[in-house]
């Protein structure tokens, strides 16, 4: 499949930190990919909550099923702009490797942990420090010697950053707009999650419909649809194929609307991208005031549902609690983490050792020090 003008092209990558080989017949994004697949960071998003925990189901999303999910759709949306999929595949896989234990309210607690220190947590700032620093997997190279837009796309796939603010990712031409396969991943991980977020609160018993339907506009109009060409079916079976045609309606606008932004941009090249005023992948303003409108139905009827924030505000107050132990009981961490707090700041070291844990590991961990929560 030839590629747009502007999408990125593997043999025009920035290359790697430490020169390598190139491989007989993967193309360098390709490598990248299988690297992120095969890494310890990958695999324990196996073992971190995406919303709802297990003790509702054992068929819910966790945070490497939805990854899994964002893939799919960035390569359908990539395929259909023209744009390059194993480069959209590895941002895909990589985009989450750098969240905490208990999600976006771990993420928010460890930042206001770290704040009280004078530092901060950020998942995408992580993520990057795991993939150069802390997988330790390679003879020839620290970390996984991924390709620069990989590497880029880490870190600028949902945010701009200012070289002011952030000297010390001024290789990442902080300036300029990341290629359209890292601008996308922010919007497929949306789509992913919000549909995924309402199928999975259903299998929880948590949704009510009649509150979807009165609140959701997007998706009282595909029911309507789904229902009046198959009165007779199962209202599961009709649910299912009302949020599937939410999800294609999402993506189809994504394809369509950035499309017709690049062609308005008059972009022919990935530098055009990168130099454009502003980001050009997006959500028509009509799909994303419908798209708004379920996410705000995701936070008041689910997000901030009594039997979700319990579990949640027991696990993060278990993180805090760990927080405050290892810094005052820095040999209490396994002995690579004890050294390292002896030569650098005891709160990084501490922050760097929680984030990589697992949601079991950490209640584990907090049964150990401090008995049940």
């Amino acid at each position: 499949m030839s590629l747009a003008p502007y999408a990125m092209h593997a043999e025009d990558s920035r290359g790697r930190r430490y020169p390598e080989v190139p491989h007989p017949y993967r193309s360098d994004y390709a490598r990248d990919r299988d690297r992120v697949i095969h890494s310890r960071a990958f695999r324990r998003l196996e073992a971190k909550t995406q919303v709802f925990t297990t003790r509702f189901s054992d068929h819910f999303r966790n945070r490497l099923t939805h990854t899994l999910e964002v893939a799919q759709i960035a390569r359908t949306v990539a395929a259909a702009l023209g744009l390059n999929t194993e480069l959209i595949e590895a941002l895909a896989l990589v985009h989450d490797i750098g969240h905490p234990p208990f999600g976006h309210a771990g993420e928010h607690k460890l930042d206001e942990l770290m704040r009280a220190h004078g530092g901060s947590f950020n998942h995408n700032l992580h993520a990057l420090r795991i993939v150069e620093q802390f997988e330790q997997r390679y003879l020839e190279f620290p970390g996984l010697n991924l390709t620069f837009e990989v590497r880029e796309g880490i870190i600028k796939h949902s945010r701009d950053y200012s070289c002011k603010e952030f000297p010390q990712l001024g290789e990442y031409l902080l300036e300029l707009r990341p290629p359209l396969e890292a601008q996308l991943i922010d919007w497929v991980d949306e789509i992913a999650y919000n549909t995924a977020d309402l199928d999975d609160a259903r299998e929880a018993k948590l949704l009510e419909s009649d509150a979807l339907l009165a609140e959701v506009a997007v998706f009282r109009e595909m029911y309507a649809d789904v229902d009046a060409a198959y009165p007779q079916a199962r209202e599961k079976l009709k649910f299912n194929e009302a949020l599937k045609r939410v999800l294609d309606l999402l993506a189809t606008d994504l394809i369509e609307a950035t499309e017709r932004r690049v062609r308005e941009s008059g972009a022919a090249s990935v530098e055009d991208i990168r130099r454009a005023p502003k980001r050009l992948a997006g959500f028509s303003e009509e799909i994303a005031a419908r798209n708004a409108e379920l996410k705000r139905f995701l936070y008041k009827r689910v997000y901030e549902h009594p039997s979700i924030t319990e579990d949640r505000d027991r696990s993060v107050r278990c993180l805090e609690e760990l927080f405050a132990y290892y810094l005052e009981n820095p040999a209490a961490m396994p002995a690579f983490y004890a050294q390292l707090a002896g030569r650098e700041p005891r709160h990084e070291v501490v922050c760097d050792y929680i984030a990589g844990m697992t949601d079991q590991f950490l209640l584990r961990q907090h049964k150990e020090k401090f008995g049940t929560p």
